[in-house]
């Protein structure tokens, strides 16, 4: 992006759609053509990415910003190096305080255990667990605290959260995109899109052909294959393009067509796969071996026929 428009700012565009959606993961996860490893590697990888590139875009914003003729510190950043320590600090002590109280919970108040949960720590039962998360995603949101929600979501586990989170992110995805909407309705980036879109699902094919055989031996070349098709973006992509509008206007406007030509390229080539995979398939099944007819056995009473060698049998045609 920069080369072609020789705009450093466009840096920040390439890390907003650098990784890989979990939940499109999920759903690419119950395809049979993927092998169990390669499922392994690709949710690993989409896991690792989504908060590498929350990182990274406020490093890169405090280059790119200057880089766009800008003075000061953009506002993703949130002042600085020291409002990021800051931020860090706040982070830290509220985490520490969610596993205090869940901790603490699970021994004032433990929920009731099954046979398979005997080996686990302790957690408190489902009221007062659904009280210790709801508050601590309250001071969460209000002071900016998203890290300390990720990696508390390491412990703060119940069965009762799984129906209401997935309604929470589902609901998330479906407003974010809405949001996105009416910064697209001033106008977008068509051509800049098309070539973001197009980059970034070709960096991940070119990282799984050439790189990852050098850190995972063992993968066939289907898998290979699989994997540099597995790019697709949603969710976290259009929340750092909408944080990232502020400071980098139209920076909605160029990814929101990326996202689309990412997503339209990832269905395509799953697509053509699958055709060719069947292809494939038909062209190497082997041809059926023709069944032997077995002798019959006549009934009771029935003359039984005397049966002719081969050589006899050919005499008498030849005959």
């Amino acid at each position: 992006m920069v080369l072609a428009f020789d705009r450093p700012e466009y840096l920040i565009l390439g890390i907003v759609v650098a990784q890989i959606d979990p939940l499109s993961v999920t759903a690419l996860s119950k395809d049979g053509h993927m092998s169990q490893r390669a499922r392994s590697l690709l949710t690993a990888w989409a896991s690792f990415d989504d908060p590498m590139t929350v990182l990274l875009t406020l490093y890169v914003a405090g280059y790119a910003y200057p880089a766009a003729g800008h003075t000061g510190t953009p506002s993703v950043v949130g002042g600085g190096t020291g409002g990021y320590v800051l931020g860090l600090a706040l982070n830290a002590l509220l985490l520490a305080g969610a596993l205090l109280a869940w901790w603490a919970g699970g021994r004032l108040w433990p929920a009731r255990r099954s046979g398979r949960e005997s080996l686990r720590p302790r957690r408190p039962a489902t009221p007062l667990a659904v009280v210790l998360v709801v508050v601590m995603l309250l001071l969460a949101a209000a002071n900016m605290l998203m890290l300390a929600v990720a990696v508390a979501g390491l412990f703060l586990r119940t069965p009762a959260f799984a129906r209401p989170l997935a309604r929470a992110v589902t609901s998330a995805c479906l407003l974010a995109t809405a949001l996105l909407g009416l910064f697209v309705a001033q106008g977008v980036s068509l051509a800049p899109g098309l070539l973001l879109g197009t980059s970034a699902f070709l960096a991940q094919t070119v990282v799984a052909a050439l790189l990852m055989p050098l850190f995972v031996r063992g993968l066939s070349g289907r898998d290979r294959v699989l994997l540099g098709l597995g790019r697709q973006n949603g969710l976290t992509a259009v929340l750092l393009a909408l944080t990232l509008e502020r400071d980098f206007p139209k920076t909605v406007g160029t990814v929101a067509p990326a996202v689309v030509t990412i997503n339209l390229l990832h269905y395509a080539a799953q697509t053509a796969f699958g055709c060719w995979s069947r292809y494939r398939a038909g062209k190497n099944r082997r041809p059926a071996a023709p069944q032997q007819r077995l002798p019959r056995h006549p009934a009771a009473g029935e003359p039984r026929q005397r049966e002719v060698p081969p050589a006899a049998d050919g005499l008498r045609s030849s005959a």
